[in-house]
């Protein structure tokens, strides 16, 4: 598999965080969400702390905040999730712009809107400063099971290569004339992913077929 491939995730710089080792940086972003998630969800002047000391990191990597922005649109589900949180929990009501929601559920949802956000944050840090093989190696280094750790590269490596087939495989209905406007059109979509599984399973199969016909025994090569 291409060890030497960058990631899309990755921004490439040679800050002092860039070049810090992998393991160290997944210890330091492994910490962090633990102090982050065993914060109260009313220690809201920690969580401003924690905030901080993320955007000095960022700006130490040298990485655009707006890079970092963009790619944080993973975190949308749970944005949606916090924000029904008031209208959806029990407990003492309490009045917002003249809206009377759970204030149980309004502190929760901060806390969850505010953990999710800082977690996120770090998370693409680690990444954007960090090269996929790196941090398979740095992983290694921490004694994470030799598996787990070909499963993730494996993931890293054909993640690109079934998002270029899905790709293809639009470019190919758009040019049939295909343009998904209405439920009526789910069907075909949901066939197309069927499709797209089952070719992923078949190249699955074949990469692994020609990585023991060149000795693969459960451990790649340096």
């Amino acid at each position: 598999m291409g060890a030497g491939h960058g990631h899309k995730l990755h921004f490439h710089g040679h800050s002092a965080i860039h070049r810090a080792p992998a393991h160290l940086k997944v210890l330091a972003l492994l910490g962090f969400m633990i102090v982050v998630v065993a914060t109260p969800r009313t220690w809201y002047a920690a969580f401003a702390l924690y905030l901080l000391a993320l955007v000095v990191v960022i700006a130490i990597s040298r990485v655009p905040l707006t890079y970092l922005l963009k790619r944080s649109v993973v975190e949308l589900p749970f944005v949606f999730f916090a924000l029904l949180l008031p209208f959806v929990a029990t407990g003492p009501q309490t009045e917002v712009l003249g809206v009377s929601v759970s204030q149980h559920g309004l502190e929760a949802g901060i806390a969850l809107l505010v953990k999710g956000t800082l977690g996120v944050l770090a998370s693409l840090t680690l990444a954007a400063t960090t090269e996929p093989q790196d941090l398979l190696a740095g992983l290694e280094r921490l004694r994470l099971p030799v598996q787990l750790v070909q499963i993730m590269a494996f993931m890293v490596r054909y993640l690109d290569v079934v998002t270029g087939e899905m790709h293809r495989m639009r470019i190919a209905r758009e040019a049939r004339g295909f343009d998904a406007r209405n439920p009526r059109h789910w069907p075909v979509l949901a066939r197309s992913a069927g499709a797209l599984f089952i070719r992923s399973y078949e190249r699955g199969e074949r990469v692994h077929l020609a990585m023991l016909s060149r000795g693969y025994t459960g451990r790649m090569p340096r």
